[in-house]
Parts: C-alpha cells; structure tokens; sequence
C-alpha cells in the first residue's frame, strides 16, 4: 500500500546544503564561484533583510494582539444574586482568562513560529522541513531560559513576583514538557522516521485538550470538593490567590466563599479596588473636581489593574518604534475622538435649534416679598435665534390664594425687546394692611409672542418657553412668625462635607425670634457619622429662612444607609412685645422635626460605577478609526515611562513623603512640560514610517469586535513570515549554515525579541509573575500542538491519501528536543526552589540570588544551542548506535 523507499542506514551530512528557491523568494545567482567578498555582502543583505522583516513583524503584531485583546475583553451584563440574596447586574468577560492565554493570546504571542511552520510543509510540497520544526523548539527554548532569566534580573530591587495561578501554571508547564516528550517519541520511537496520520492529529488534538484541562483546574471542576476538603484539613493556603484573600473568621464559612458566584467574586474585588484607588487620588488632589478626579482615578485604575499577555506585548513594541504607551496620553486621545463623535451627531442639532429658535421665558420663575414691600419687579429673557429683530411679549396677573386688587394690583401690558434686548422686567404692586393672614401668592402668565412688523405670530422661529407662568409669594409681616422645616425627610450623600437644612418663617416675620434644636441619633451616631449638635437658631425681624450646618463625616463608603433626626423646639421671642395678641406669638409648625438619611455618595458610585465599564485595558490598544490609526502612524511620540516611573503604586507598596512628592511634582512636570522625542525616537520612526503607514490600512479593532483586524493581519503575517523562512533559508545556505542551525538561533532569537521586552515590562509593572512567566509555559505547549500537529496532521493526511507516508527525519530535532526536555526540567526546579520561602518568589528576590539564577537560565540556553549546533554537524554521532 505504501511506497517505502527510505533508506534506514541515514548517513548524517555535515554540509550545508546548497540554496534551493523559497516560497516566495527565488535563489541568489550565481551560487557557485562565489568571492568571499560577495559572500559577507549577500549575507549583511540577508541579515539586515531578516532585521527589517522582523521589526515589520512585530508592528504588525502590535495590530493583531490588540484585536486580540479587543476581542477577548467583551463584557457582557450578567443578573447574579449574593450571599445575602440581593441582586445585581455585574460586568463579567465572555472569555475565560485561561482559555484566552492558551488559544488567541499564544497564538499572538507565537504567529511567526507557528505560521513558518504551516507555510514550510505547503511550500515544500508536503515534504518536512527543518526550519518549522526547530524555530519552535528553539523558540521555546529562548522564552524558558532567556526570558524568565532575564526576567529574575529585571525585577525592581528589593522586590519579587510570585505566579498567582499556580495551578494552572503547573499544568501548562506539565504539557509544555509533555508536548516536546511526545514530539520526540513520534519522529524517534514509535514509528521512526515516519509521522502517520494518527500520531499527527493526536498532537494536534492534544492542543484543546491542554486548553480543557487547564480550564478544569483553573474553575476547579472536579476537583474543586477535593481541594475544598484538603484546605479545611490542613488550613494551608495553596497557591497565590488564597493567599491574597482577606482571612476567615471561621472555617464555616468556607463552603459559603466556595459556593459564592466567582462572578461576584471578581466584580466585588474591582470594585473595591476602584474606591481605594479613588479615596487615595482625593487625598493626594483634595481641590480637584469630580470630572478631574475621575480621569486621574481612570488613568491610575489602568495602570494598577490587571493586564494580559497582549497589553505588555503591544507596550513593549510602541516603545520600540516610538508609538506612544502613555496611559493618559492614550485616554486624552480617546476622549477627544468620543467628544468630536458625539458633537457631529446630538450636539449639532441642538446648536442648530439653538440659533434658529428665539425663546421667552421668565428668569426666575419665583419670587418672594413681604407685603410691606411696597412693587415686586419679574424679569423675562430672551434667548436664541436672531436677536435683530424686535419682538413683542404680552403678560397679565391671575389670582391665586392672593386676590387682585385686595392684596396686589392687577396688572397687564406688552413688553418690547428691541434689537440685541435680552433682559426687561416689569412691576407689580403689593397692598399692605395691618390684618394677621397666611402667606398667600398670585402668578403672572407670558403670552403671545410675536414679531414687531406687522404683528407676526410664527410658532417655527419665535415661542413663549417654560417656564411661562411665574408664581409671587407675599409674607405676612404681622406676625412672630412659624417655624418648621420644608420637608419630612432629607437624603444626603456622605460626602456633602457640610450639611445645611433649610428652616423657614411662615405666616410672619415680625420681630427677633430664636428658635432651639438639637440632633438624634438613629442608625447614624453623632460624633462617628456626623456633628453632634445643641444650638440655638436666631431668626432677625422680616428673616424668614436660615440654614442649620451639620459637618458630615465621610467614610467613602460604597454602599450606606443610616439615619439620625434633628428637632426644633419651641421658638423664644426676643421680647414679649413682639407681638399684640397671643395670636401672633411666634410657634412651631407641624413639621419641626426632620429625618436626614445618609447615603453613599452618588458621585463616587457613579464615577465606580463608570470605572467598572470603563477600565478596560482594551481601550488603550485597540483603536476606532482610520484616521487615528494614520496619525498614530506618522507621529513621533518620546518614550514616556509613566507606567514604569508608578511601577511601586501598581504593586501596592507604600512610598515615604518624599517619595509621594517627587511623583507629584514628576506628573506636575509631565502635565506642564511633555516629554520631547530623542534623536534615537525620531530614527526608529523613520526606520519603521514604511511599516506603519502599510499597517495603519488594516481595520481598526473597533470594526466588527477586532474580528476584521484580526483576521488581516494574520494574513499579513502569514506574508510576512514566508519572506522570513525564504531569507532564513537562503541566509544559512550563504554562510554555510544548516537550516536547523539557523533556526534555532537566528529565527528563533528574531521571533522571540518582542516577547522578551514584553516580559520585561510586565515583570517590573505586573504585581504578580504570570504574565511574564505563566504564559511562556503555555506557548510553548501550544507551539507543538498547534504549529507541528496542524502542520504535519495536514502533510500526513495528503500522503495517506496518495500512498505514501510522511516522512520526518528525527535527525538534530531528536537531539534538540532531548536537550530542551532536560534542560526544562532543571529551569522549572529553579523557579520552584526560588518559589519557597528561602527566596520567596520566581523573579527577583536577594540580589545575589537573582544574578546567580538568571546565569544560570541564560548557561542553560546556550548550552542548548552549542550542543544542538554540534549535533547538526554530527560531532555526537559516536554516541548514536
């Protein structure tokens, strides 16, 4: 059935091979008689062929992870009940985090390695390669030694990271190893130099599998009653979230915090969060306002909050190219686009309506006097529209509990505004009389509004506007007066700083009255919540309101609902004569006692309440348009290392005084006088302008949910990424190198970079390591199963179908794995020793431990290089039997 024609006594061949055509590049001629010279100068061109492509790898890169990212930070409304059985609408994300690092975020992290893989066994006809293959392992290798060395080093002194989920770490890492095990055990052991179709699509199968379990342990599925039951037995925290969480009063409550909505859970703990970050940002700007302190608290919320393995690696690439990675740059530019959306659609209407349409109203529409007062005067305004012509307005009183002509004058008339006229008044006379009365009102109406010329009415241009009816309260004067507050209940919110309750005079306000009160306390206790209070209120002659001011304390609570009670007593006349009869001695009105509830401050709930939407760390890489996509592209922007300078805020450690000023007075600097490009930017910019403005035509993130982005560029790196293979082939050929060689250092070192200065930037601002070292675990599993399993699953599938099998070398790649596998196993017993309680976590820690360890990770990479090396030029091969 099969044509076996592979001769089983392979002879290993130390030459390099000679330059054969690429996928998309065709070879060098001439290859042979070739100078020396020509030869250094053909490999400089590859080289720096190879460093452009690269760099245009990682900017299209920058695109696709934000889609990514993008796409992977949907949020949706979910109705949850608590604890206590109330319910409430949290945000919570559509993707798993776990299942995001292991699926899209590793495949952004490893586009070029897994694509050069595909692309290797379609361009070669089905056919193995060396390239694919070992760019992958080599890769791995570079992102287990190299990055997470690199990354013990990098850590701000005095400081470690700890990897938070340990147990999701634990089985990637697991797989990792498992995945370049069962490589070598297909290609070597069970059917050697042949991959059939089943061993194939079994490692390709093995990559959802990895995501499931990874998933499983990450929800605790399962195995969530056993670890539940282990905890409660032992009381030992096992890994990195138990122990940040807040401590139990009591084991009973276990099964309760186990059983709660994880939803909840994670919703409650931003919010949370979000008020601290908030109560810090008024302590440290106590004169700012609302609008102003919620900026500040969105800028430091996305600085502080979690980030995923897309946000470090865009990051990482924008300050390597001059892209900005200013937080608040980045928001400003946001907001401005919003502001300029909104104002083309909703505010331009208006604007318009406002210009066309002139309005009449009255300006105020209440008015108040005594009625010894003798005339009142009501104004009316005139707003909008063109304000040259002259416009007529007619007005006439109505009677209300005040009669005309017993207590107010009647009164009619038109009032005329002239050209550029927007204010007239009118007046109203007020009869006074010596008989004690209630407080009484009238109202005055606006009428017919019409142009001058020729009396023209048109409704379109010309409106008498609400509020057209003005109401005129008249106070008796004759008497002492009766006081009371205006309403039953008051709410507040905490933060109100100063309470001011308004007492009024009614029926009355002849003479000097004082008037006592005093607090009760309800939920709300004086002293704790608020002021308490005993004091006396002191009404002058024709006073006919005054404010009682209560200090309230504000604890910034999210959620409050207290009480307490104020009380007025029985008003004291200054003296006796204030008064004729007992009728017109000052008294308490019915209602003189008031309920003040104290809540939450809606300002602060709704600024969180707006953070809990809005701190999303998509919204500082994804982009909206087009046109911001250009300008980005063209703009040469300094790299600003505000994320890096807040680094010790992020983590949460406490700064001393001085500390805290130098970062005021460093963001009072960056505020007044921004940053200016180097030289060093301004070059990166124009070495990368070609590649920025081809990129800036991909679809924005925010087009089809990143989906649109997505896909383009993947494609774009697919492209990319047949031109590195050609020119990494075509390089290794020149020089004399093997493509196996090439790979697992050139390729490798090229493809991994951006991940090696995103790991640094997420080791010295992430408070935990898992972005800097739990994802490296995962990519590298994901590599095997995903790049060789679907590359050779497809390769395996066509020969089946022609009649022949698949043939795969093991060659250097058995030897390559071989090392990684062991050399893997010493790196992961490193971080797991530095882990205990010796040194405390897996990057940073004692300065001497730190150098000694990453030594350590980086003897272990090129170990793994020279000896694979070696093996390709078969100075081993007296040990293979």
């Amino acid at each position: 059935m099969y044509n076996l024609t592979l001769n089983s006594s392979q002879v290993c061949d130390t030459s390099a091979s000679y330059c054969k055509p690429g996928v998309v590049l065709p070879v060098w001629n001439p290859q042979e008689n070739v100078s020396i010279g020509d030869t250094i100068a053909r490999a400089c061109v590859y080289v720096l062929a190879l460093a452009y492509m690269f760099l245009g790898v990682s900017i299209i890169a920058d695109r696709f992870m934000a889609a990514i990212e993008v796409i992977t930070s949907q949020e949706r409304e979910i109705k949850v009940t608590d604890s206590e059985g109330n319910k409430q609408t949290v945000m919570v994300r559509y993707w798993n985090e776990t299942v995001s690092n292991l699926t899209l975020m590793a495949l952004g992290s490893s586009a070029p390695e897994i694509l050069l893989s595909i692309i290797e066994i379609f361009g070669n006809k089905f056919e193995a390669g060396d390239l694919g293959p070992n760019t992958i392992v080599g890769s791995a290798a570079f992102n287990l030694f190299v990055i997470i060395g690199y990354c013990i080093s990098v850590v701000p002194n005095g400081e470690i990271r700890r990897i938070k989920h340990l147990r999701v770490f634990f089985v990637t890492a697991t797989w990792s190893i498992f995945a370049y095990i069962w490589l070598y055990i297909i290609i070597a052991v069970i059917s050697p130099n042949y991959v059939d179709v089943w061993e194939a699509t079994l490692t390709f199968l093995f990559f959802p599998i990895t995501v499931l379990t990874a998933y499983i342990v990450d929800k605790k599925i399962f195995i969530g009653s056993f670890l539940q039951r282990r905890i409660k037995s032992t009381k030992v925290v096992r890994d990195e979230e138990a122990q940040n969480a807040e401590p139990l009063k009591a084991v009973e409550n276990m099964e309760a915090i186990d059983a709660a909505n994880p939803e909840i859970k994670n919703f409650e703990e931003h919010r949370k969060e979000y008020i601290n970050i908030l109560k810090e940002m008024r302590q440290k700007h106590p004169d700012i306002g609302v609008d102003e302190l919620q900026k500040l608290a969105e800028v430091e919320i996305l600085k502080r909050g979690p980030k995923s393995r897309a946000y470090y690696r865009i990051q990482a690439t924008r300050k390597l190219i001059g892209g900005t990675s200013n937080v608040r740059k980045k928001l400003e530019v946001k907001d401005r686009l919003a502001n300029s959306k909104s104002k083309s659609n909703l505010e331009s209407l208006i604007d318009n309506e406002a210009n066309t349409v002139t309005s009449v109203f009255f300006e105020p529409a209440h008015y108040t006097c005594f009625e010894s007062v003798g005339s009142i005067e009501l104004y009316v305004t005139r707003q909008g529209g063109d304000l040259n012509n002259t416009i007529l307005v007619d007005y006439k009183t109505e009677n209300g509990s005040a009669e005309a002509n017993s207590d107010y004058e009647y009164t009619e008339g038109t009032l005329i505004f002239y050209p550029n006229e927007t204010r007239k008044h009118f007046v109203v006379k007020i009869i006074d009389d010596d008989v004690y009365e209630e407080d009484e009102h009238f109202y005055v109406r606006l009428s017919n509004a019409r142009y001058q010329q020729n009396e023209l009415v048109d409704t379109d241009t010309l409106l008498v506007t609400n509020p057209d009816l003005a109401t005129v309260m008249i106070l008796d004067d004759d008497h002492g007066g009766v006081f009371m507050f205006t309403e039953a209940k008051m709410e507040i919110i905490e933060n109100v700083g100063v309470l001011r309750v308004k007492v009024i005079r009614t029926s009355g306000a002849r003479g000097k009255v004082k008037v006592p009160y005093k607090t009760i306390d309800g939920s709300a206790a004086g002293g704790r919540d608020f002021e308490k209070k005993n004091d006396v209120l002191t009404f002058y002659n024709n006073e006919v309101e005054k404010y009682i001011e209560i200090d309230i304390v504000d604890d910034e609570d999210y959620q409050k609902n207290e009480n307490f009670f104020i009380k007025l007593s029985d008003p004291i006349p200054e003296m006796e004569e204030a008064s004729h009869n007992e009728a017109g001695r000052p008294r308490l009105g019915d209602q003189n006692k008031i309920e003040i509830q104290i809540k939450e401050s809606k300002v602060i709930k709704g600024i969180v309440d707006k953070l809990l939407i809005k701190s999303n760390a998509a919204v500082l890489v994804g982009t909206s348009s087009w046109r911001e996509q250009f300008i980005e592209a063209f703009q040469v922007n300094a790299d600003d290392d505000d994320d890096d300078d807040d680094n010790d805020d992020a983590n949460g450690n406490e700064e001393d005084n001085d500390g805290e000023k130098s970062d005021e007075n460093q963001a009072d600097k960056e505020e007044s006088e921004p940053k200016r490009p180097s030289l060093s930017d301004y070059l990166i910019h124009f070495v990368s302008l070609f590649w920025k403005v081809l990129f800036a035509f991909v679809p924005p993130t925010e087009i089809w949910g990143g989906w649109a982005c997505f896909v383009v560029s993947i494609i774009i790196i697919g492209i990319l990424t047949a031109v590195i293979g050609d020119l990494a082939s075509h390089f290794g050929c020149t020089v004399g190198l093997k493509d196996s060689v090439t790979a697992i250092s050139f390729v490798a070192l090229g493809t991994s970079l951006p991940d090696t200065f995103a790991s640094k930037v997420a080791a010295i601002q992430d408070r935990y390591a898992d972005s800097s070292v739990g994802n490296v675990t995962g990519s590298n599993a994901v590599n095997v199963f995903l790049g060789i399993g679907l590359a050779w699953m497809c390769a395996s599938i066509y020969h089946y179908f022609n009649g022949t099998r698949f043939v795969v070398i093991p060659g250097s790649l058995a030897f390559s794995v071989t090392m990684f596998c062991s050399f893997a196993f010493i790196a992961i017993s490193i971080m797991m020793f530095r882990r205990s309680k010796f040194i405390g976590g897996e990057l940073g820690g004692p300065a001497s431990w730190r150098y000694f360890s990453s030594f350590v990770f980086i003897c272990l990479w090129l170990a793994y290089v020279i000896l694979s090396s070696l093996d390709s030029y078969c100075v081993f091969e007296f040990l293979k039997f």
